[in-house]
């Protein structure tokens, strides 16, 4: 009965994914969300969705802007689902995401008066993703013009890009060889309603410190097809500089995944080295490896100033990927242990291990809480070290360590509703939160990540 109704409202949060969060005192104060709307901004809003708990608006026109609110530097991070928080000062950024964090540890975990450290963030924050993951899709006004860029928010619309001011310079010039080869053939792009075309991702890695780059082109061919005129987009990336090699990625299911399960070698090799402190690691396209290479150093280093590690120490680091966490703790402890359940990744972790001459790492492959429970039970663990998923660990992981009365845990986490769900589990099995450090690694967008330190309330 509300909907197309306009409303004066003063914005005071955001949702997870950036909505500004208000209320209308008309409607008893009914929350309502509205994209592009800051905390501080007093907003009319036209409601387009409304039921009797929450509605959803539009913003019609800024009334008062808030003070923290700046000029993006993007013209489209409005539209774009990359970056919710453009239009939102630096500063104003960092204290939004401590308050995130220090939130879901009192509302989902029970623990009040945290020690929550100030927020550790960046210089410059901008230009600092070492990945991009593009879809391709045919103009929505002109189907002779391909759009190139990132899903607009909440839906599969692609906003065409031409530079991206969060990831690494290069993408620009990718991008235009992309746009020319598709220019001379026309009917390439995938379209995923029919199931028909041909390219369907563009996906990038760059190395932080190495400045070398692969690309990746995810298509819907079978598996002896070879991508048309791939001599000229071939011969149009070997122009640009660092390149270290070109992927095909067949991918001819009907699904949302991006990344099939074949890859061919269209030019020069299929990953890139990087550093993260003093090691050296190789990345291939399947592997995890931390978006914002800058940060991630100041991340680890926090990890390990929290973990009071010795050389009497043996850890263990859950859902290991590569190894880089696994590798950067080695020097200091006596013995570190890998678990991680996708198998290129375990071979990549131990190729890394050699390249590095690090022989006090083993690295395991299968699920973490199917191997851990079982090493707890051979050897004394001193700590393990938990960087999951956004999802979190899995209950049998946490039951275990548990169990096994592990004296340190250190959890890293990108995201601070599991990361408070899973302290309220070890809280409950004899464990006391320490120290809590949150890390912007994610500048302009929601998301933020934290390195927490538990300990056995015994130790």
């Amino acid at each position: 009965m509300y909907k197309n109704k306009t409303f004066t409202v003063k914005i005071t949060d955001l949702t997870n994914d950036g909505a500004g969060i208000g209320r209308i005192e008309e409607l008893n104060n009914l929350a309502v969300f509205t994209d592009g709307a800051l905390p501080g901004d007093i907003c009319e809003i036209k409601i387009k969705k409304a039921n009797k708990n929450y509605a959803y608006g539009e913003l019609i026109k800024l009334i008062e802007p808030s003070a923290d609110r700046i000029k993006p530097v993007c013209r489209v991070s409005e539209k774009c689902g990359g970056c919710a928080l453009q239009s939102l000062s630096y500063k104003a950024q960092l204290k939004l995401k401590r308050g995130i964090v220090i939130n879901c540890l009192e509302r989902i975990g029970g623990i009040k008066n945290a020690r929550v450290h100030e927020i550790i963030g960046m210089d410059e924050p901008y230009n600092y993703r070492n990945k991009a993951q593009l879809p391709v899709k045919k103009n929505k006004r002109d189907p002779n013009k391909t759009d190139i860029g990132f899903y607009s928010r909440r839906t599969h619309d692609v906003i065409n890009i031409y530079s991206c001011a969060i990831t690494f310079g290069e993408i620009k010039e990718i991008m235009q060889v992309f746009r020319d080869y598709f220019e001379k053939n026309k009917n390439i792009v995938y379209d995923e309603s029919k199931h028909t075309g041909i390219i369907r991702h563009i996906f990038i890695r760059s190395g932080y410190k190495t400045g070398e780059i692969i690309v990746c082109i995810t298509a819907n061919l079978k598996q002896n097809e070879n991508l048309p005129d791939d001599i000229s987009l071939i011969n149009g990336f070997k122009k640009i500089a660092g390149l270290a090699g070109i992927i095909l990625n067949i991918n001819n299911e009907r699904t949302n995944v991006i990344l099939g399960k074949t890859n061919k070698i269209l030019y020069g090799r299929g990953y890139i080295f990087d550093y993260i402190m003093d090691k050296k690691f190789k990345i291939s396209v399947n592997s995890f490896y931390q978006v914002n290479p800058a940060q991630t150093e100041k991340l680890y280093a926090g990890a390990l100033e929290l973990a009071q590690v010795s050389k009497d120490f043996t850890c263990i680091d859950a859902y290991c990927g590569i190894g880089t966490i696994a590798l950067i703790f080695a020097p200091f402890v006596k013995k570190v242990y890998g678990v991680e359940i996708i198998e290129q990744a375990v071979a990549d972790a131990r190729e890394n291990a050699e390249i590095n001459n690090i022989t006090n790492a083993e690295f395991i492959e299968g699920k973490s809480e199917q191997i851990i429970p079982e090493l707890v039970k051979l050897e004394k663990i001193d700590l393990i070290i938990f960087d999951p998923p956004r999802k979190g660990c899995d209950i049998k992981l946490l039951e275990a360590v548990i169990s096994a009365e592990i004296k340190n845990i250190i959890y890293i986490s990108c995201d601070p509703a599991t990361l408070a769900r899973d302290i309220k589990i070890l809280t409950a099995g004899g464990y006391k939160l320490h120290g809590v450090q949150p890390v912007d690694m994610f500048p302009h967008t929601m998301h933020v990540e934290a390195i927490v330190l538990m300990q056995r309330q015994d130790t």
